[in-house]
């Protein structure tokens, strides 16, 4: 394993009722919050009024910003941190998804900081020193943001769409009580349970192979992940099997994985170009890229694809060669992809197949894992997409 440190100061609130907890944990802050929510799904299901309740009973003084959209922008980000300037905000409160969590840490960052967050964090990546502090009450479980420091935010009208992260940005608390995720769709459990996968997989296909303890857990949430999301699709109202895939989606991304690990991630930044241009679901642009990903460095991360392969899906490995094991483990997860009702190709999401140069054009390179992927590369990746 490679040298590391590791630090995760996120304190975890997790299982039945724990949302009532909220009032103790806002105790040590100041009276003004920002509650950062979504497009209206938690009025809807009662979860606004809860919350509002127990920010009453905490005594604070609430300001709200709605109406933070999947693949959330600049603009409600800015507008964020004008709510937060002008009413001398002492917390964030983000109640949702990955993308209201995302919003209020690039808020978080960009209210205290004295340059264009966008600009000066995003783009020439300059780390802040402080940050507002902020907690989460997490409702749809996938990208893990309510336990590291990483938020992705997107300028619609640059068809940019990048990560940033500092340790100023983890959340003080994180708030995870399965039933509130129990409204989702089906079609979001798996984008969900997609994006968890991919990002395992971005840590988990990357040097050293040595047999590192991250390989090893790694595989157990990879099999933990399908079990839940077998059972969950199932039955959407199975309490075990939602509150395991709740904190499968928090493990994934947690930092924990990544120890020792180079890790890749050029399958996320492909998906960012797509859903940057075209805002498709994140999960569904993954479930599309990452397998093809794959197949294009088969050959620099065989033996990691064929161990993949028997101990993910449970291949067997008698009589066949790691290149058979390695397209074995590929086209399974292909297949499990398809079964889940994930989208294949770039066409089931509406992306022309003539958008694959503008996309690779516009894809950031990480040139890390098993193979430093270029431009070309990434067109390749693209086309086998279509």
């Amino acid at each position: 394993m490679r040298n590391f440190v590791f630090q995760n100061p996120t304190k975890i609130l997790f299982g039945e009722g724990m949302l009532e907890e909220l009032p103790q944990e806002l105790e040590s802050y100041g009276k003004n919050i920002l509650f950062v929510y979504g497009t209206g799904s938690i009025k809807k299901t009662g979860l606004y009024d809860r919350v509002m309740t127990l920010l009453k009973k905490a005594g604070k003084q609430v300001f709200e910003l709605p109406g933070v959209m999947p693949n959330p922008r600049t603009g409600k980000v800015y507008e964020g941190i004008d709510i937060c300037r002008q009413e001398s905000i002492d917390f964030i409160l983000a109640v949702g998804g990955g993308s209201v969590i995302d919003a209020s840490k690039a808020i978080a960052a960009g209210a205290l900081y004295e340059g264009d967050f966008w600009q000066d964090l995003y783009l020439d990546g300059h780390e802040v020193e402080e940050a507002l502090p902020l907690g989460t009450v997490l409702t749809m479980p996938a990208t893990g943001s309510e336990m590291n420091c990483g938020a992705v935010v997107s300028d619609w009208e640059g068809n940019d769409k990048r990560g940033y992260g500092c340790p100023s940005l983890y959340p003080r608390f994180s708030i995870l009580e399965p039933r509130l995720t129990m409204t989702m769709p089906k079609e979001q459990v798996v984008y969900g349970a997609v994006d968890m996968l991919s990002h395992v997989f971005e840590q988990y296909f990357s040097p050293p192979d040595d047999g590192n303890l991250s390989d090893d857990l790694s595989e157990a949430l990879m099999r933990n992940i399908r079990l839940n999301l077998d059972r969950s699709l199932e039955d959407l109202l199975d309490y075990e099997a939602r509150s395991n895939l709740m904190w499968c989606g928090t493990m994934a991304l947690n930092n924990l994985l990544r120890l020792g690990k180079e890790q890749d991630w050029q399958s996320h930044q492909i998906e960012h170009a797509l859903s940057a241009w075209y805002d498709i679901p994140h999960g569904a642009g993954l479930a599309i890229v990452h397998p093809n990903l794959l197949y294009h460095i088969r050959k620099e991360a065989e033996s990691k694809l064929a161990r993949f392969a028997v101990r993910v899906w449970d291949i067997d490995p008698s009589g066949k060669t790691d290149e058979e094991l390695a397209l074995l483990g590929i086209r399974a997860t292909r297949d499990y992809f398809n079964q889940i009702g994930a989208p294949e190709t770039l066409s089931d999401v509406g992306i022309p197949a003539d958008a694959v140069e503008k996309l690779a054009d516009t894809t950031q390179l990480i040139r890390a894992g098993y193979r430093a992927l270029e431009r070309d590369d990434v067109l390749a990746i693209l086309k086998r997409s279509i």
